[in-house]
């Protein structure tokens, strides 16, 4: 195993996370400046008024796009297992 094994199975993982990570982050995004936005227009400055929609965003795009999320994780994780062989030298 040299260094380009190494350095192509840590950009694979890390792209992986971002491909996964990245709808939860953008509907917690997305929700948090319309509530922003909210608060400014009706000069409410509650906290909490912007936590449980972001919890409620996040469980429904988990709840849409988990499939899709545990099918891209399972294909890394099986391309790496069966690539072990390869990378050992075997």
């Amino acid at each position: 195993m040299d260094a380009d094994s190494v350095v192509t199975i840590s950009t694979g993982a890390l792209e992986l996370a971002l491909k996964v990570a990245l709808p939860l982050l953008l509907v917690g995004l997305v929700v948090g400046l319309v509530i922003s936005v909210f608060q400014a227009v009706t000069q409410i400055q509650e906290q909490t008024l912007s936590f449980i929609p972001k919890i409620l965003a996040t469980a429904a795009v988990l709840v849409v796009g988990g499939p899709w999320m545990l099918n891209q994780l399972l294909a890394y994780t099986t391309e790496l297992w069966s690539s072990i062989p390869q990378l050992i030298g075997t």
